[in-house]
């Protein structure tokens, strides 16, 4: 039984998904591997539990930038402009660039920059993965070099643009868990740029509002869907062991003040002018 069992293990993690495929048939019932698409997922959902989050939401009005980014010569999303959005609010903000640390006794760690981290969805061997992309010093970025940096990590090939990640997600459970506890908790100069400071994702595409988006960070950022009026319910969830809602309402208003000012500012330098032509 034990060696059957070794054998499907180490076929699966050779071949990536392959082997619970072949295990997965809608035709079988019983037990079943974990796909190793799933593996990363579940290790943030663990160290979520760890952190003591709440969830805030405001309503933003967009209109002013949905009109110029209608009219751009090339495609800049909407999780670019929130990320660098949200950099500028992190980085006059320190509080949004802290950890609050257990261990190896309860005190509170500062990161000197900010690190935004993009869940990706990607299919990957006829499995939908989730990854996480990561965008240093958003806030010091042209909305060009984020969209570039984006677009390859939509398009490169998942073993390339995440490799780190995918390297991971081939390790048991109890590897995978000590070099996220390692990370999280004991190298903490390095923590910011394997885990990042903050968190966006969003499933507006979609027509789908994400109420409450779970992770480890101290706080995360997702959007709706625009309706008509171009408006748009913001959310922010946040670790209250280190700020209130208090705080939190004043960083949707700025953040809501910066894509309607900054923001915008530099949408509007990439529209093309339109020149009245003489008959």
């Amino acid at each position: 039984m034990w060696s059957t069992f070794w054998k499907k293990y180490v076929k699966q993690n050779e071949s990536g998904t392959k082997g619970f495929v072949e295990v997965n048939s809608a035709k079988r019932s019983g037990r079943l591997f974990i796909p190793r698409s799933r593996r990363l997922t579940l290790d943030v959902l663990h160290f979520h539990r760890q952190v003591d989050t709440c969830a805030h939401d405001r309503q933003f009005d967009l209109s002013k930038i949905a009109g110029l980014r209608s009219r751009l010569p090339v495609r800049i999303s909407w999780a670019v402009l929130f990320i660098k959005a949200f950099g500028v609010v992190a980085a006059n903000r320190p509080v949004l660039r802290q950890t609050f640390q257990r261990w190896p006794w309860p005190h509170i760690y500062q990161h000197a920059h900010n690190v935004a981290m993009l869940a990706t969805h990607r299919i990957h061997q006829d499995e939908p993965w989730v990854f996480l992309s990561r965008f240093e010093k958003p806030e010091e970025r042209t909305l060009i070099n984020l969209q570039t940096s984006l677009d390859s990590c939509l398009t490169e090939p998942v073993t390339k643009a995440f490799r780190q990640q995918w390297e991971l997600s081939g390790l048991p459970t109890f590897l995978r868990r000590m070099f996220w506890w390692w990370t999280l908790n004991v190298a903490l100069g390095k923590r910011a740029h394997r885990a990042g400071t903050f968190f966006f994702t969003t499933l507006a595409g979609k027509g789908v509002e994400i109420q409450d988006p779970p992770s480890f960070f101290t706080s995360n950022l997702t959007y709706g869907p625009l309706d008509e009026k171009n408006r748009s319910r913001v959310t922010m969830s946040y670790d209250h062991r280190l700020m209130d809602g208090s705080t939190v309402a004043d960083c949707l208003i700025e953040l809501e003040a910066v894509l309607n000012g900054s923001i915008s500012d530099e949408l509007a330098t990439m529209v093309p002018e339109t020149r009245e032509t003489s008959r």
